[in-house]
């Protein structure tokens, strides 16, 4: 699956179809192989105890860090999980919100998440960031306005899984809408962006002398009495009223904006569905809007996101749902693998090869999140069968009908 920015390449490999039974072998054998290799080394190591001190519940979330798979390196790799959970959590009467940066995560150097919650009525105060955010809707709906770079308005109703992206600069807001708020994550292309770094209308309003601010607006400073003294961030407010009264509003005599902000996920097919699983990339050539590369992948029990790599951009994980793990390759000789759950973060640096393997009995939910107008992966079985067969066949150590037994194109999620 790639894009070259003006062109979309995804319709080269056809995306035709379910991945053959032979693939089914090949990636089986690839993914298996390391838990046997780890099961035999642990009934036959005795050094594969623990009797210290432990935080067992924490450990049996992370088996492939408590226990390694004999795969991996003895020499590390740097740490490419972080759980929003362990994230300082900000709270407000309306909602709140907590961030991984490169602070929590220092690996993650081209992107940064904040996810935040907003009650029925809850506002994200008007605002405007020093990086772009992108935004995907988790729970529930809400109401986002703007105005655009020639000051035209923006106001729409984005629901789960709808996505929205906002330029640096651009003015905006998030409310919750009914009957239970929201909850969203926004992830910007920044790794070392904090969500403080933010010019808020609020605080603005509270650093500028009165007379300034009466002249500007022109009304008189008495009416200007009661402007909060502090930033807002999060408050509560009453529910809105209709979108369309909103929109009109809005728009005065300016009139909407031609840009849209937001895009609507479900609304369009997946970009490739196999019997394992399915993933609807969304870049610059489907969400002209945004700058900034998706893919939100599906991946059902027991079913593999095939080896691959990015040559273009780090990637950013969300895990929305389900459990997994993930095998990186590094240079060097050095690999690791570790696991998540919903609500972690993961990173894998560009150009390094990596699965995600759904280790769970519910399906496994994903964000690939890339600092690119488009997307763009390479997968390592279409590679070795698009290489000289015997140099593949040399370098494997493997025969001729198990090369031909990989399939030929890329095939993104496979059965185990």
């Amino acid at each position: 699956m790639e894009n070259d920015g003006t062109k979309h390449q995804l319709s080269r490999r056809g995306f035709l179809g379910v991945g053959s039974a032979a693939l089914a072998v090949a990636a089986g054998t690839m993914a298996v192989s390391g838990g046997m290799a780890q099961e035999t080394q642990r009934s036959t190591d005795r050094s594969a105890t623990d009797p210290g001190p432990t935080n067992t519940p924490l450990s049996a979330q992370n088996p492939d860090s408590a226990w390694p798979p004999a795969t991996d390196s003895k020499s590390t790799i740097p740490t490419f999980k972080y759980p929003f959970s362990f994230a300082n959590k900000r709270t407000y009467e309306g909602g709140w919100s907590r961030e991984v940066t490169v602070r929590e995560l220092p690996v993650s150097h081209s992107m940064a998440g904040v996810n935040m919650r907003l009650t029925a009525g809850g506002v994200r105060e008007l605002h405007w960031h020093t990086a772009n955010e992108w935004a995907i809707v988790l729970y529930g709906s809400a109401r986002i306005t703007g105005i655009d770079r020639d000051g035209k308005s923006f106001v729409a109703d984005v629901k789960q899984n709808d996505l929205w992206f906002f330029p640096s600069g651009i003015p905006h807001s998030i409310q919750g809408l009914g009957p239970d708020g929201t909850e969203f994550m926004l992830v910007f292309d920044e790794g070392d962006f904090s969500e403080s770094d933010t010019v808020l209308l609020s605080d603005s309003m509270a650093h500028l002398p009165p007379e300034v601010l009466s002249k500007n607006f022109g009304v008189a400073e008495l009416a200007l009495k009661n402007l909060p003294k502090q930033e807002l961030f999060i408050f509560q407010t009453a529910v809105p009223g209709a979108l369309a009264a909103d929109q009109k509003t809005a728009a005065g005599a300016l009139g909407k904006s031609p840009t849209d902000f937001a895009f609507r996920t479900m609304e369009m097919p997946p970009t490739k569905r196999t019997k394992s699983g399915e993933v609807r990339i969304v870049d610059s050539s489907t969400f002209k809007a945004s700058n900034i590369a998706m893919a939100l992948v599906t991946v059902h029990p027991g079913g593999l996101r095939e080896l691959h790599w990015h040559p273009n951009a780090d990637e950013w994980q969300y895990y929305i749902v389900g459990k997994g793990r993930m095998t990186v390759v590094s240079t060097g000789n050095r690999a690791r693998t570790m696991d998540f759950q919903a609500g972690d973060v993961g990173y894998v640096e560009k150009t390094l090869l990596h699965y995600i393997e759904n280790t769970g009995e519910t399906d496994l939910v994903f964000l690939e999140m890339f600092k690119s107008s488009f997307y763009q992966d390479l997968s390592l079985s279409e590679w070795l069968t698009h290489t000289p067969p015997e140099l593949v066949m040399a370098h494997l150590n493997i025969d001729r009908a198990t090369l031909d037994a990989i399939p030929r194109d890329e095939q993104v999620i496979v059965p185990r």
